[in-house]
């Protein structure tokens, strides 16, 4: 690839990742000094833009600092903004001894599934054992309402179709009992469900939120057969043995579809939609703790830990200047670039993987990562060095020397790389955060000791030719 063309893809990726890390508008100052001058920038927060077009008036307020910085934020874990923590126990005594641990691993896939569904970032789900004891421990990053989390990962999601036998109502009206005790299991559960999903008003009468479900090819015959032999009475069911709702059956129904209706609200539904589709909890679960907890480490420790980071990078940058100079510069501006490209990854996972949640486990993984983008800048300088010993200059000395550095590069990176990735598939949350970020930091220090150093260097005169 030609270097002009190469530096203007460089060119395009800072400034994306410029925009991509300009902090939302809501944090600029209110006002900054000049020299003597004071600037006030409270216009930039107010900033509305519209233009007259075809004798209408068109909003063009998307492209205003507001609605343009901002758009992507860090997502931070637990340890930096607090959330929910939730101890859970299951109830063992009616399974035996040999199969607990499997259901103890089902269990917690089940809530992991919960909470997956849920759209919690960088949460923990762990199972311990303790004697007879076991437990569940669920971390819920930025849920600050410990019962709402409690509610979503504890109920058990037994789903349950009834129907009312012959003579049913009568036995009711006599002896005076509700006529909902009087309901017999079809044998249709939550396990013949295929998929559930949140509708609005699809059922004649019902214009709130209802939970729309799809059964399984086994469980589509089953209902038919059930709706065939109900025309004209209600289909019941029933939610952990809590009843939900009674539709009346219409007509036969084909197809495996059919809609759970109530007094939902569009939280409710969303939520039993969840637990549908993670499936029910193989055994009971109680909750015997839970709290909603504020950031462990708090913004001044996240504060000191930035600092100590731009302390790193900055002393990195003064050594490589002293030492290498113009070179050094030019090393400088492509760990700007790198530090960029790496925040721009993390906030938005470049739209390919989710964007990553840092711990303070995983800011030690990128300042760490730092130190090798710097260590491939120094094999190179120093490859260079010896082939302009050797006689060679310009840019066959740079060639060169960028080629006979790379394998050592590759090496110590693909080692780098072979550890982390065994910290990752080993390693407990924390771990795994420092290893998630460690490993992109070093995948992107390849990129830009070999591309964009060296598309700096190309720049040099001495080096054209």
């Amino acid at each position: 690839m030609r270097p002009r063309l190469v530096l203007w893809i460089l060119i395009i990726l800072t400034l994306f990742s410029v925009w991509v890390n300009t902090p939302p508008v809501t944090d600029f100052p209110p006002s900054v000094q000049v020299g003597g001058v004071k600037i006030d920038l409270g216009f930039i927060k107010n900033t509305k833009l519209s233009v007259k077009a075809f004798g209408k008036q068109v909003n063009l307020d998307f492209l205003t600092a507001p609605h343009l910085f901002g758009r992507f934020p860090v997502k931070l874990g637990l340890d930096l903004q607090g959330g929910s923590e939730l101890v859970l126990e299951t109830k063992m005594d009616k399974i035996k001894p040999e199969d607990r641990d499997t259901a103890l691993e089902s269990a917690r896939q089940v809530i992991e599934r919960r909470v997956n569904l849920y759209g919690v970032s960088e949460s923990v789900v762990q199972s311990s054992k303790l004697g007879n004891d076991r437990r569940i421990l669920v971390e819920l990053p930025g849920v600050k309402d410990a019962s709402a989390a409690a509610s979503l990962v504890g109920k058990t999601a037994q789903l349950d179709f009834r129907e009312l036998p012959p003579g049913a109502e009568e036995e009711a009206s006599k002896s005076g009992k509700p006529l909902l005790l009087y309901a017999k299991s079809t044998g249709l559960t939550g396990a013949d469900l295929k998929k559930a999903s949140v509708t609005f008003g699809s059922t004649k009468g019902q214009s709130g939120p209802e939970v729309s479900i799809e059964f399984t090819d086994e469980g589509a015959k089953k209902f038919a057969d059930i709706t065939k032999r109900n025309v004209g009475k209600p289909l019941i069911i029933f939610l952990d043995n809590s009843f939900v709702s009674a539709p009346v059956v219409s007509n036969e129904i084909v197809g495996g579809n059919a809609v759970i209706t109530g007094s939902f609200t569009t939280q409710e539904a969303k939520d039993l939609a969840i637990q549908l589709n993670a499936g029910a909890l193989p055994v009971p679960i109680e909750i015997i703790q839970q709290r909603t907890i504020g950031a462990t480490l708090g913004n001044q420790s996240v504060q000191k830990s930035l600092v100590a980071g731009l302390i790193g990078i900055v002393t990195v940058m003064l050594f490589m200047v002293s030492y290498y100079g113009l070179y050094g510069i030019l090393a400088d501006l492509a760990l700007i670039v790198y530090t960029l490209l790496v925040l721009t990854i993390f906030r938005t996972g470049l739209f390919l993987i989710p964007p990553i949640t840092l711990t303070l486990a995983g800011i030690a993984g990128f300042i760490l990562s730092i130190g090798m983008a710097v260590d491939a800048n120094i094999l190179t300088f120093e490859r260079m060095k010896e082939e302009m010993r050797s006689g060679k200059t310009g840019k066959i000395a740079l060639e060169q020397g960028f080629n006979r550095a790379w394998t050592s590069i590759r090496d110590s990176n693909v080692s780098s790389m072979i550890t982390g990735v065994i910290l990752l598939r080993f390693g407990t949350s924390i771990v795994q955060g420092f290893a998630v970020t460690f490993l992109i930091g070093v995948a992107v220090s390849m990129f830009s000791a070999i591309v964009v150093t060296r598309t700096f260097m190309r720049l040099l005169p001495r080096f054209r030719r």
